[in-house]
């Protein structure tokens, strides 16, 4: 690595001002300090100095969601299988070099268009402006991929997230000037543009539209859960729903779904290297699990079909909620910034994907918007927090 290094420092004067190459130095800048330690360091003055840069920040992020790409990659490749025989009963750990295989061909070609897009236009926007390539498209183009149907056609992806870049983060400044987590947004423009190719019992298994058993249903578990409000239900009644997905298989990933999004254990490993690492944020993450609790008991107390006294467990467990607590809600750019606002963010974006979830039928997984709509609330909480500070302390030095 040391002698790839000193062929980059020599390369680095036809880059700098009034080189040769010196409109690429965006670019240039953007690879070199991806692959080896910045040159720029803190040398004096009231700074922080750390060995950890934003860079290195976001592929922490990304080795966190390592977990629910592999899984996501195998869990792809057996619901592949499963649509190809139209049998929901085959063995999930049988075959699974096969699996392996035939979710990589799906998932890869989802990663590459995402990436492609995103950074080829953060690459515009780089050499127009004259800055370095954007870290934060790092974490958001293996988000973006996570979040979608294992079957949604790739233009849509790539659509999708130029409309994220661009209309949801470069228009406001680039990183760290965005108020809507990126990922979401496209997955939020690709439910409400082309709904048909975000939900329905078609879209989480690669192959299933093309399957020719009749009554075989490729549908989720919050799909399934959705037609206890329908007129006619997919499931005569809550403990036939349980007995075809187990509490177990929910946490363990044994379901169709959002492609990183199925496996709460995946999902746990990578919360656990973001707050060991002190990257993830505990307050936000906690609170949204606790608020999606309190609000599931509340659904429970309150409620009088079977739909809505789904246990609360099953809740956290089903859909988008773990994910989108561990690797949404805590995004440090559109999160609150306060340590009380990180509570009240997470409790309330955690009781509202529940309450979005059992109280409209025709949406039955309400994390996105959830967490969209805090995103936008997030500045207006740290400011009340703040200016409650600032009185409780005018308060006490009126006392003194």
């Amino acid at each position: 690595m040391k002698f790839l290094e000193n062929i980059v420092h020599k390369m680095e004067p036809k880059f700098a001002k009034g080189g040769k190459l010196e409109k690429w130095n965006p670019i240039f800048e953007s690879f070199t300090t991806l692959a080896f330690t910045p040159a720029h360091v803190t040398s004096k003055g009231a700074h922080i100095r750390d060995g950890v840069d934003l860079k290195r920040t976001m592929m922490t992020v990304i080795i966190a969601l390592l977990p629910c790409l592999l899984f996501g990659i195998y869990n792809t490749g057996h619901w592949e299988m499963v649509a190809a025989a139209g049998d929901r009963s085959l063995d999930f750990w049988s075959n699974g070099g096969d699996k392996m295989i035939a979710g990589l061909i799906v998932v890869l070609p989802l990663i590459v268009v995402s990436y492609g897009v995103g950074l080829t236009i953060e690459f515009i926007f780089g050499m127009k402006n004259g800055h370095s390539l954007h870290e934060g498209f790092l974490v958001s183009g293996i988000l973006i991929p996570l979040i979608m149907p294992a079957d949604v056609p790739l233009w849509m992806v790539g659509v999708a997230t130029a409309f994220a870049v661009i209309i949801g983060k470069e228009i406001f400044g680039g990183t760290g000037m965005n108020i809507l987590n990126v990922a979401l947004l496209s997955r939020a423009f690709l439910f409400f543009a082309y709904p048909t190719s975000m939900s329905g019992d078609k879209v989480w298994m690669a192959g299933a539209e093309n399957t020719d058993v009749d009554g075989f249903t490729g549908s989720t578990a919050l799909g399934d859960l959705a037609s206890f409000m329908s007129e006619k239900p997919v499931f005569e009644n809550l403990e036939t729903f349980t007995n075809n997905y187990s509490l177990s298989d929910a946490i363990f990933g044994y379901i169709p779904g959002s492609i990183g999004e199925t496996s709460v254990i995946a999902i746990l490993i990578g919360a656990a290297i973001l707050l060991i690492t002190g990257i993830g944020s505990l307050r936000i993450m906690a609170s949204f699990f606790a608020g999606g609790l309190l609000m599931g008991l509340l659904m429970n107390a309150v409620g009088g079909n079977d739909y809505i006294m789904l246990p609360p467990l099953y809740h956290i467990a089903l859909g988008g909620f773990a994910f989108g607590a561990v690797f949404m809600a805590t995004d440090p750019v559109t999160a609150s910034q306060t340590a009380t606002g990180k509570i009240i963010y997470g409790l309330i974006g955690g009781m509202l994907a529940i309450l979005i979830r059992v109280l409209n039928p025709a949406y039955p997984e309400g994390v996105m918007l959830a967490i969209l709509f805090m995103n936008v609330m997030a500045p207006i909480i740290d400011h009340y927090v703040v200016q409650a500070n600032i009185k409780r302390r005018l308060k006490r030095l009126k006392t003194t």
